[in-house]
């Protein structure tokens, strides 16, 4: 989770696209429109510990975008496939 909000304030299209899981994976990512991210703050977890191949995370962002101030809140689903954690898909609360 930690990385992908990294990656998204750096801008950083091929590391979100080789984190999200195939069977959601968008052909493009197009971060054109991409807010100044300012910061991550994990709000729960269920699941996704060492012996756990699923796990969800629940989180709320903050952004600058066109001068305002913002909150993306997501309960976000993981899934961990040959050791590594992949993004498959989230809840906009």
């Amino acid at each position: 989770m930690r990385s992908r909000f990294d990656a998204f304030r750096r801008g950083d299209r091929d590391w979100l696209l080789a984190t999200w899981h195939p069977s959601t994976r968008p052909a493009e990512l197009d971060l054109a429109d991409n807010p100044r991210w300012r910061g991550l703050q994990v709000v729960d977890t269920e699941a996704g510990g060492p012996q756990d191949d699923r796990g969800v995370v629940e989180f709320r962002a903050t952004y600058i975008a066109d001068g305002e101030l913002g909150i993306l809140h997501e309960r976000s689903t993981f899934l961990r496939e040959d050791g590594r954690w992949y993004y498959v898909d989230g809840e906009i609360r």
